[in-house]
């Protein structure tokens, strides 16, 4: 998995010049920092994601395809 860079340090100096206290600044960008490393989707995981829908979708639409072609030839026979 690819890691998101996230400067902690830069975040929290932003947040202290901006008035929160260092503790403030400090619990805020831990877990800013915790949600971006576990809830963001990196660009490895959507290419995987994409692949897998791919393969779903291709698969789907093969069986959709051998369906038809059976119903089809079913009906030719009988009638």
């Amino acid at each position: 998995m690819d890691a998101i860079i996230f400067d902690i340090l830069a975040y929290a100096k932003k947040l202290k010049s901006a008035g929160f206290t260092e503790q403030q600044a400090e619990v805020q960008a831990e877990v800013l920092a915790s949600l971006v490393n576990e809830q963001l989707a990196t660009k490895r995981d959507l290419q995987e994601f994409e692949l897998n829908l791919k393969h779903d979708l291709t698969l789907r639409l093969g069986g959709l395809m051998i369906s038809g072609v059976a119903i089809v030839a079913a009906l030719v026979k009988l009638l």
